[in-house]
C-alpha cells in the first residue's frame, strides 16, 4: 500500500500536507481566489481577447445561413449586431462576481447550486469545451492544409494509408495533427500570462482580412452580387427568420456567457471587465462578419457561386498553377486564420475546460493539466466525423445552449437579486453544515428546480428541432430558447428563494465579502479557519 500511495501522490497537484478527503475534493491553488500578482488583465486585454476570439472561420461564415434563408446582406448583418449586442450584457452580468471577488466559474457556481451541486453544471461546461476543442482543431487543420498546399502543392497527392472506417485520409489527418501540435505550447501558459498571446491576432488578422477583401474585389472587378441581392422573405416569415438568426448568434456565445468569471477573475479592476467586453463583443463580431459578406459576394462574381468558407476560397486560388505571389498571399492569409483558430481554441475551450476539470478533480488536476486533457479528448474523439453532417451537429450543439442558459439564469439571479452582491468567500471552501453554500448536503434544491424548469419549457421545441412534429408555439418558444431558458430559471429561482429563504439573503445591494476574507493579499492565514472540516484547502487560509 505504501508503494501505491506514493504512485498516487506523484500524480497529485501541489497542496498543503495532511488535508482531509473533503478538503481535497473542493480546493487546490488554482481554485482559490486569484492572488493580487495574477490580476493582470487590463481593459485593453479584454478588447484584444474578444477581437482575437471573433476572428475565426465560424464567425466569418456566420451570416451565410442567414442569407441562404432568404435575407438580404444588411438584414443578416443586423442580426449579428442584435445577437452579439444582446449576449454581451448577459456575459458582463455573469462575469461581475469573478471581477469583484476574483473567483472562477466553478467557484461562482457554488454560490447558487451548492458546494457539490455545482459539479453537474461544471461537468456540462467541461464536456462542451472538450467537444468544441476537437471541432475547432479539425477546422484549424483545414487552414494548415491550405498553408502546406501553398508551399508544397504535392501535399494534395499524398498517398492515403488510412482505412475508410477512420472517416479521414492521411493528408487531412496529418494537417489536423499538425494544428493540434501547434496549439499545445500555448496551453502551458497560465491564464494571467496567456493574455500576451491574444495581442498578436488582433494585429495580424485585420491586416490579413482586409488584404483578402481587397484581393477578392480586384479579382471580381467589384464587390459582387450578394450586396445587391434583395430579401426574398417578407412579413412574419422575415421577422421570425431574423429572430432565429440573432438567437443563433446568442447561442453561439452562451458557453462563454456561462463561464465568464474565468477570465474576469484575472481583471486588475472590475471596470476592466465591464465596458471593454460590453462593446468589444458586438463590434468585433460585426466587423468580421461584414468582411465575410463582402468576400463571399466577390467570390460569386469570380466563380459563379458564393463560397462562404474563406479556407475553401483560398484553396480555389491555388488551382490552375498560381503565381509565386498568389501562393505567398494564400499562405499568409491561411496562416493568419490558423493562428486565429489557435487563439479561439485557447480562449473559448482549453482555459474553460482547464478551470472546470480542476473543480471536478482538484486533487489531481490544475488548469494547465485540464487544458491538456481537453486537447487529448479533442484528438481522441475524431472530430471530423462530427462535422460530416454539419447541420445536424450544429443543431444539437445549439440546443445545448438551453442547458447553459438555465445555469446562467440561476447564477445571475443569485448574485443580483437573492444575495445582492453579498459574498462569503470563506464559505466557498467550507463544507460545514450551516455555511452559506452548504444548503442540503451540498446541493441547493432551489437551483436545480429552477434549472430543470428552464430546460423543460424548451423540451418540446427541441424535439421539433430534431425532426419531430410539434406545435408551432413550441417551435417559437424554442427559437427564443436563451431568453425562455434564462428567464424561466431566473423567475423560478427567485420565487423559491422567497418561499424558502437562504442564509445570507440581503435586502440592499452591496458587493462585499462578509467573511472578512482578504482578496487583496495572498496571505490568507489572517482569516479565522479554525474548524477542522471547514472544507478549505489550508493554503486557502492565507488570503
Amino acid at each position: 500500500m505504501g508503494l501505491v500511495n506514493r504512485i498516487i501522490q506523484s500524480f497529485e497537484v501541489t497542496h498543503e500536507p495532511n488535508l482531509t478527503i473533503t478538503e481535497q475534493l473542493i480546493a487546490n491553488d488554482d481554485l482559490l481566489p486569484v492572488e493580487l500578482g495574477k490580476r493582470t488583465w487590463r481593459a485593453y486585454n479584454y478588447i484584444t481577447f474578444w477581437t482575437a476570439d471573433t476572428f475565426n472561420i465560424n464567425m466569418w461564415m456566420i451570416v451565410s445561413s442567414m442569407i441562404q434563408l432568404g435575407m438580404s446582406w444588411w438584414q443578416a448583418w443586423i442580426c449579428v449586431w442584435l445577437g452579439y449586442g444582446i449576449a454581451a450584457p448577459f456575459l458582463v452580468l455573469n462575469a461581475r462576481p469573478g471581477a469583484i471577488f476574483h473567483v472562477m466559474f466553478p467557484i461562482v457556481n457554488r454560490t447558487s447550486f451548492g458546494m457539490f451541486g455545482s459539479l453537474w453544471c461544471v461537468f456540462n461546461r467541461a464536456a462542451m469545451a472538450c467537444i468544441w476543442y476537437g471541432v475547432q482543431a479539425s477546422i484549424g487543420g483545414s487552414c494548415v492544409l491550405v498553408m502546406l498546399r501553398a508551399m508544397w502543392p504535392s501535399i494534395n497527392d499524398l498517398p492515403n494509408s488510412m482505412p475508410a472506417s477512420s472517416g479521414t485520409n492521411t493528408r487531412d489527418y496529418l494537417c489536423f495533427f499538425l494544428f493540434w501540435l501547434i496549439s499545445l505550447p500555448v496551453i502551458w501558459f497560465p491564464v494571467h500570462k496567456v493574455r500576451h498571446f491574444f495581442l498578436v491576432t488582433p494585429i495580424l488578422m485585420p491586416i490579413a482580412s482586409i488584404t483578402f477583401l481587397v484581393w477578392c474585389i480586384v479579382k471580381a472587378h467589384g464587390i459582387g452580387p450578394i450586396v445587391h441581392q434583395p430579401s426574398t422573405l417578407h412579413g412574419s416569415k422575415l421577422g421570425w427568420a431574423m429572430v432565429a438568426s440573432f438567437m443563433s448568434c446568442i447561442s453561439n456565445e452562451v458557453t462563454l456567457v456561462t463561464n465568464a468569471p474565468d477570465f474576469a477573475s484575472r481583471a486588475r479592476t472590475p471596470f476592466a471587465a465591464l465596458y471593454p467586453q460590453l462593446f468589444a463583443i458586438p463590434l468585433s463580431a460585426a466587423f468580421v462578419s461584414l468582411i465575410g459578406i463582402l468576400v463571399s459576394s466577390s467570390s460569386q462574381a469570380i466563380y459563379g457561386t458564393a463560397i462562404w468558407s474563406p479556407i475553401e476560397l483560398l484553396g480555389n486560388f491555388l488551382n490552375d498553377n498560381p503565381s509565386n505571389a498568389t501562393r505567398f498571399g494564400v499562405w499568409f492569409i491561411s496562416a493568419s486564420f490558423m493562428l486565429a483558430q489557435v487563439t479561439t481554441n485557447i480562449c473559448a475551450n482549453s482555459v474553460s475546460a482547464g478551470c472546470d476539470l480542476t473543480a471536478l478533480f482538484p486533487r489531481f488536476i490544475n488548469i494547465r493539466r485540464g487544458g491538456y486533457i481537453a486537447a487529448t479528448v479533442g484528438l481522441a474523439m475524431c472530430p471530423w466525423n462530427l462535422l460530416k453532417n454539419s447541420n445536424e451537429f450544429t443543431s444539437y450543439l445549439s440546443a445545448y445552449s438551453v442547458f447553459l442558459s438555465s445555469i446562467s439564469g440561476v447564477m445571475v439571479t443569485e448574485y443580483y437579486i437573492v444575495r445582492k452582491g453579498h459574498y462569503n468567500v470563506k464559505d466557498l471552501y467550507n463544507t460545514e453544515r450551516g455555511s452559506w453554500y452548504w444548503y442540503t448536503y451540498g446541493v441547493n434544491f432551489r437551483a436545480y428546480t429552477a434549472y430543470i424548469a428552464g430546460i423543460l419549457i424548451n423540451a418540446v421545441g427541441f424535439a421539433g428541432a430534431t425532426g419531430r412534429t410539434v406545435p408551432l408555439a413550441a417551435t417559437r418558444i424554442y427559437q427564443l430558447s436563451f431568453f425562455t431558458g434564462f428567464g424561466v430559471s431566473a423567475l423560478v429561482y427567485w420565487a423559491l428563494n422567497r418561499v424558502f429563504p437562504v442564509i445570507g439573503a440581503a435586502d440592499t445591494f452591496e458587493e462585499i465579502d462578509v467573511s472578512g476574507y482578504s482578496c487583496e493579499s495572498r496571505n490568507v492565514e489572517e482569516v479565522d479557519m479554525d474548524t477542522k472540516d471547514g472544507g478549505s484547502d489550508h493554503s486557502a487560509s492565507k488570503r
